[in-house]
């Protein structure tokens, strides 16, 4: 989009809602003007009435007169500012919402694309940018153009010919301005580059600040703290040297224009064409008009640097996620899966992950996949809660189809237990309930029990309620994943997708998430990527996956006898067990 359209979209979808309180913050910026305007005309009569004239009653009159266009100045501007920031932090927190929104709703594909750093960036640096355009931008542009407006006509009012002598002023701002407003642009693209860049790296450090001190890479990652801080810092200094160039400009402008207006007036003066008191009022004026002269002169910085956000976080809010709500309710009877035919490809690698894929899961019962790392095990696992789309072929749940069903309808249904296990930074009690909020206790206390959670969860201090730090860290590994299978258990769907991951734990812990995941799957629909023997022997059904093609199936005893590639895979993987 050109920078006209954006302006425009920014208009139409966020500004013009609000346009009553921009419209009361012209007023009020309408009286600052009107006030700022007085006070240059006031020092008129101050200067005839009270240093020549000396008039007794006057010299008391005129002070406070100018104290109160101060007063009604100052409160006019606090009023200005304040109907507008309020606004503008309304339609902020409306641009995060949508931010917000589209990554909630978006496909793990977007998700992967980008690093969860820029997005973060594009949700406080980018907006806040687009904030200031949409806020500050008009209230200076409303208010500094009244002023400047009221002050002109004080200047062509005391003096015409003065005043078009200092209007030369202002053409030559604006052409600053405009230079000035172009390189902004580009810089400010730049540094939230960067800023990405830098949240990026952070959150990288604190995710994996155990890895950082086990192979004793703290100088290393010091090193490139000081490269990316040393990159934002030359950006930024670039930012306010082009922030700062406006004000010598405008510092030599206004010499050039002073000088050479007391040049001229003193010739006025000297032929009886302008008298003291009307000078000293259009200096002021003058003086007065210094201050929006050079907001307007910048004006155009803020609004580049606006649009410089927006270009990044419209394409965000304009993403075409999945409707989770379009399509018919899913009728689920035993909760039978099956793949036919299907084609899957991600767009970051070149060749198909599932190739003509064909399997069916029975209702009720338990399948496992086994195959080697990249066989297309865990694509097969995410595409039926549909976190990613097919390129062809059909997936059925109980004969329906799944691209017929709406979304919100299907992952009602279906319980995921990974091997990476993802906790929230809260209490175990809302971590378990995040999958039914509405649960009752005697439901999270039987979840609590058959998921072997008791045992720890009585150990801790607070119980329960026990806040578990950033990703569970203050738990074992054995620990989080009883906390997962009891989220799961709590929902109680009639799908379990299991990715079983139970070989780093010991034989006791092992034995007793072993026990639970018995219970969360008994006589449910269960598909699992097996990494344990007796997982395998007991599933009704074996699928071998290479190369995103089913390659054998049949139980345990069939494929021991029959396969090839499961006997080796047995001998390599379940052996020792």
């Amino acid at each position: 989009m050109s920078n006209i359209e954006i302006l425009k979209r920014l208009y139409q979808d966020y500004t013009k809602r609000y346009l009553n309180k921009v419209i009361i913050s012209g007023i009020f910026s309408l009286i600052v003007a009107g006030s700022t305007a007085s006070i240059a005309y006031l020092l008129d009569p101050a200067i005839e009435k009270i240093f020549i004239e000396k008039d007794q009653q006057l010299m008391l009159l005129i002070p406070i007169a100018i104290v109160f266009a101060f007063a009604i100045k100052g409160s006019s501007l606090y009023f200005a500012k304040m109907t507008l920031q309020k606004a503008g932090m309304q339609m902020q927190k409306e641009l995060q919402m949508q931010i917000m929104s589209s990554i909630l709703l978006s496909d793990i594909e977007m998700m992967n694309k980008k690093h969860s750093g820029k997005f973060l960036s594009n949700l406080t640096f980018d907006v806040s940018m687009v904030q200031r355009l949409l806020s500050d931008t008009i209230l200076l542009l409303t208010k500094d153009t009244l002023t400047l407006i009221g002050l002109l006509s004080v200047m062509f009012y005391q003096n015409w010919r003065l005043a078009f002598f200092a209007m030369i002023m202002i053409p030559l701002a604006s052409f600053a301005s405009k230079s000035l407003g172009k390189r902004m642009g580009k810089i400010s693209t730049q540094i939230q580059e960067i800023n990405g860049m830098l949240t990026k790296f952070v959150l990288e450090v604190f995710k994996n600040h155990k890895i950082i001190k086990i192979f004793q890479k703290e100088d290393f990652e010091n090193k490139r703290s000081e490269q990316y801080l040393e990159t934002f810092k030359s950006k930024a200094v670039k930012v306010q040297s082009v922030l700062i160039r406006a004000t010598p400009i405008m510092e030599i402008l206004t010499g050039i224009m002073i000088g050479g207006l007391i040049y001229y007036a003193g010739n006025l003066v000297l032929k009886d064409e302008l008298e003291i008191n009307n000078f000293f009022s259009f200096l002021a004026a003058m003086m007065l008009a210094y201050q929006p002269v050079r907001s307007l002169a910048t004006l155009n910085i803020g609004i580049q640097q606006g649009i410089s956000g927006a270009k990044r976080i419209l394409p965000i809010i304009d993403s075409k996620n999945l409707d989770l709500k379009i399509g018919k309710e899913l009728d689920l009877k035993n909760g039978s899966i099956e793949f036919k035919n299907v084609k899957f490809k991600y767009e970051t690698v070149e060749r198909d992950t599932l190739n003509h894929l064909s399997l069916k899961i029975s209702g009720g019962k338990m399948t496992a996949l086994v195959g080697h790392s990249g066989a297309g095990k865990s694509t097969i696992m995410n595409l039926i809660p549909r976190f990613y789309e097919i390129n062809s072929g059909d997936i059925l749940v109980d004969n329906q189809s799944l691209l017929d069903v709406s979304v919100q309808s299907l992952r009602k249904h279906i319980s995921l237990v990974s091997q990476d296990t993802t906790l929230f930074d809260d209490t175990i009690k809302n971590n378990i309930i995040y999958s039914s909020t509405e649960a009752s206790e005697k439901e999270i206390n039987d979840v609590v029990k058959y998921s072997y959670c008791e045992e720890f969860i009585n150990k801790l201090p607070n119980g329960i309620e026990t806040v578990i730090g950033e990703n569970g860290v203050r738990l074992s590994g054995g620990e989080k994943q009883r906390l997962s299978i009891a989220r799961a258990m709590l929902k109680k769907s009639q799908i379990i997708l299991l990715d079983e991951a139970t070989s780093s734990l010991d034989s006791e812990t092992e034995e007793k998430i072993q026990k639970a995941i018995n219970y969360l799957t008994k006589d449910r629909t269960t598909l699992v990527i097996a990494h344990r023997l007796s997982t395998v022997i007991k599933s009704e059904k074996i699928y071998v996956i290479d190369e995103g093609k089913v390659v054998d199936e049949g139980n345990h005893e069939s494929l021991i006898s029959s396969s090839e590639t499961y006997k080796k895979f047995y001998l390599k993987q379940f052996q020792n067990d």
